[in-house]
């Protein structure tokens, strides 16, 4: 682990699968509360920042929940520690139902769209929305078809079972322009107008947050916009991630660099 910043920051965000847990964990380490009880005492915000949903990450983080700022959906909708909406970024809704159209045409391909608190489901095989309550903790709603949708498109994804890199250049050249892609795991591909630095920037207007005053930690492509846009960017070890600037750090576990700086801040106090 590279050295510390010299002083605390105002705000961490965190990416959570493949970041904070491996991609088939589904709890957080025990360890991760009290550091952030212990942060949030020295005035640093902790901000969980994914494509999971609002309720999926409050289950997550539930010893803490209503200490936190979320971004989710990759920076679709963000959420102050009241439930308030900070922000959202909203798909135009004919251009987003072609593209569900077009992810359902793939033959392995499963589709969800994310609402602002909600993932609905259009499954050619059961099970996918079993998977997204019981492992990911998410709120699931079934539809027949994309044209259901009852509200606004925050975020619209295709799940891969043979694996999302594989369906990336058959999609992408379509709809990446209009909509950016993003590998948001080994399964998932991910499009929609905000992305993880779009949400940033729009949670730090909210906060009066200057973004050399943030940390954010990440370990995939659909992380690099979050890390361009803060002033303290960390990579974990384990990231597919190449080739990123000399100056950002990378460390083996989050927990890592919260304990380093606390430890930093009371030797300082």
């Amino acid at each position: 682990m590279r050295e510390i910043p010299v002083k605390l920051p105002r705000l961490i965000a965190c990416d959570i699968d493949g970041t904070l847990m491996a991609y088939d964990e589904s709890d957080l380490s025990p360890r991760l509360f009290p550091l952030i009880e212990a942060l949030e005492a020295r005035g640093v915000l902790f901000c969980p920042a994914s494509g999971r949903q609002y309720a999926s990450l409050r289950r997550l983080f539930a010893p803490v929940a209503d200490r936190l700022i979320y971004l989710c959906e990759n920076g679709g909708i963000l959420y102050g520690r009241d439930g308030e909406v900070l922000g959202r970024t909203v798909m135009e809704r004919s251009r987003a139902l072609a593209l569900s159209r077009d992810i359902l045409a793939q033959p392995a391909c499963e589709l969800l769209i994310s609402g602002a608190n909600m993932s609905y489901v259009v499954c050619k095989r059961p099970g996918l929305d079993e998977q997204l309550r019981h492992f990911t903790g998410n709120r699931v709603t079934v539809l027949s078809c994309p044209e259901e949708m009852p509200e606004a498109f925050l975020k619209v994804s295709a799940y891969c079972p043979d694996g999302a890199a594989r369906y990336a250049p058959l999609l992408g050249p379509t709809w990446a322009a209009e909509f950016p892609m993003a590998i948001g795991g080994p399964k998932w591909l991910d499009f929609a107008l905000a992305d993880k630095g779009t949400g940033m920037r729009i949670l730090l207007a909210a906060l009066a947050i200057d973004p050399a005053e943030v940390m954010a930690f990440g370990d995939n492509a659909n992380d690099l916009p979050m890390l361009e846009a803060v002033g303290m960017p960390y990579v974990v070890d384990r990231s597919p991630l190449r080739d990123l600037p000399a100056d950002w750090r990378r460390c083996e576990r989050v927990e890592d660099v919260l304990e380093a700086l606390l430890e930093l801040s009371d030797r300082r106090a």
